[in-house]
């Protein structure tokens, strides 16, 4: 009897468990996005960042719903960041300084999604959404200076004098990130969606380049993307039960 007993326990136990899992995957989604990052900082004169230097990266995240409009996202990109003077011929003095960086990012974040027609348990129609959270950038950054005019910026000038503030700092490995975007998504099944989405990300320091107080220390770094992609969701509809047709 006691056998029987702990039996039953252990069935109760395992369907609910079951139960409880199917229902926090029901409506869950998964996402793989590949797209272009965009370095904004002192090695590039343009407002929207380094477009001459663009490099390619990808994400991926899942997501939850939480309600109709609210979504809880969680996100991993893996990009390449470069900045180089030379690139811009004015103003003029970039071709003399001719800085140069290149690195890695590897970034976790945690977002809330906004469905902005609170439509997270729909498959029809464009979903536009914002979303913001916040997250850790890893970085290993390789800056150069080596093509740098000596006849123009030489011992005195405040570029090397800048230069020796830089590299006596170093360059961060980790960076807090506030990411800011908006997207869209489309279903194409009750399966399967695309999207697109532009993600700009704050990270509060004037060393993602390597370069502050030998450039503009006044100015932070930042830096940008624009991905597209397919997305999954788990979970099926629930379709009610089907009344069993009567013959007579």
């Amino acid at each position: 009897m006691k056998a029987k007993s702990t039996a039953i326990v252990l069935i109760s136990f395992l369907f609910i468990t079951g139960k409880s899992h199917a229902q926090f995957y029901k409506d869950m989604s998964v996402g793989l996005n590949g797209g272009i990052y965009i370095y904004q900082g002192d090695l590039t004169p343009q407002t929207l960042g380094s477009i001459k230097t663009i490099q390619p990266g990808f994400s991926f995240f899942a997501k939850k719903p939480i309600n109709h409009f609210l979504a809880a996202r969680v996100h991993f990109s893996f990009a390449r960041l470069k900045g180089d003077d030379s690139r811009y011929s004015k103003p003029e003095y970039r071709q003399q300084r001719n800085f140069y960086f290149t690195t890695p990012v590897k970034e976790f974040s945690a977002q809330l999604v906004w469905n902005i027609r609170g439509m997270n348990y729909e498959d029809k129609g464009i979903q536009p959404y914002i979303f913001s959270g916040a997250g850790v950038s890893l970085i290993s950054v390789k800056k150069d200076y080596s093509r740098m005019d000596p006849t123009v910026f030489g011992d005195g000038s405040d570029v090397i004098a800048g230069l020796a503030v830089d590299n006596a700092r170093g360059t961060p490995r980790a960076l807090f990130s506030v990411p800011v975007g908006v997207g869209a998504e489309y279903p194409l099944s009750n399966r399967f969606s695309v999207n697109l989405e532009t993600s700009y990300r704050f990270i509060f320091t004037d060393y993602l380049d390597g370069f502050s107080q030998s450039a503009n220390p006044k100015l932070k770094d930042h830096y940008h993307s624009t991905s597209a992609g397919i997305i999954y969701k788990f979970g099926n509809r629930d379709k009610g039960i089907a009344c069993p047709v009567i013959t007579y």
